[in-house]
This record gives C-alpha cells, sequence and structure tokens, in this order.
C-alpha cells in the first residue's frame, strides 16, 4: 500500500521522494492565472526581462504546489488533514525549465489527543532544482491516520 501511517513514521528519518518535476512555460501560466496572480513576471516574458532576473520566474505557490504533491507518497499519503506550514523559504528562484525534487525529514511525532485514530507528523521538507540547489523549503504538520483507520481500512 502507498504511503505511511503514523506508525511508520520515526523522528530522524529522511525519505527523498522518488519523482522530480519540469516546469514547463505552460504550467507556470496556467497556474498563475489560475490563482489570479497578476504579478506579471510570471507571465509576460517583456516585463520580466526588465527584471533583476531578466526572465520568467515560476510562481512561488506553484513551487509549494508541486512540492507539497512530490512529498505526498511519502508523507501525506494518509493524513486527512494538514495543520499548517510554517516558515517557507525560498533561498533561490525556481524558473521554466528547472526540474524540482524534493526530501523530508521527520522531526516529532505525537498521538493525537483528540482523536485517538489519528497522530501528528511533523516534517522539515527541502525542494531542490537538477543542480541540487534548494529553492524551498517548510515545516509542515498533519493529522495522519493510524494503520487500521481511515477511509478503506477494512478492505
Amino acid at each position: 500500500m502507498l504511503g505511511r501511517y503514523y506508525e511508520d513514521f520515526t523522528v530522524g528519518d529522511t525519505y527523498r521522494h522518488p519523482l522530480g518535476r519540469t516546469i514547463s512555460e505552460a504550467d507556470n501560466t496556467w497556474f498563475t492565472l489560475l490563482t489570479m496572480n497578476t504579478n506579471q513576471s510570471h507571465f509576460n516574458a517583456d516585463y520580466a526581462a526588465g527584471t533583476p532576473y531578466q526572465r520568467l520566474l515560476v510562481n512561488s505557490t506553484l513551487t509549494v504546489a508541486i512540492v507539497t504533491g512530490l512529498s505526498v507518497p511519502d508523507v501525506s499519503q494518509h493524513a486527512f488533514a494538514n495543520l499548517g506550514w510554517e516558515r517557507i523559504d525560498m533561498p533561490h528562484p525556481v524558473f521554466v525549465g528547472d526540474t524540482i525534487y524534493a526530501k523530508s525529514t521527520v522531526l516529532e511525532l505525537r498521538e493525537s489527543k483528540s482523536r485517538p485514530y489519528a497522530g501528528i507528523v511533523k516534517v522539515f521538507t527541502t525542494g531542490f532544482n537538477q543542480d541540487g540547489v534548494d529553492v524551498i523549503t517548510w515545516t509542515r504538520t498533519m493529522l495522519v491516520y493510524k494503520r487500521g483507520h481511515g477511509p478503506g481500512a477494512g478492505r
């Protein structure tokens, strides 16, 4: 079965998420327009040429979405609630054509006081590009089902 349940996590474990994702211009343009982000540095090449990067910059919330998605099979396949993202940092820009990879390290685990069928998992996630340069980091906390609980547990 894909994904980890609460009992499968150990503090200190690091998961190199197996997939990578190359970001295309269409990805960036559609996501930017879909989310109503009007900053032209994401979709107007003429405008972007006048910025310090001199080219289209990938929408930072697309980077958040992709890195979150890359981490799902390892850290949140069996989560039923995100409790929060803390301190999202973007130490290096992401550009069209970059391939993004990710890894997560388990920071904390604790039983849920209000939901005996779940536990709280906190991870530190890093997204990095094809050159190994970190482009995004954050700490994420989730409620994760315990083994034998959640949708489909009786199957």
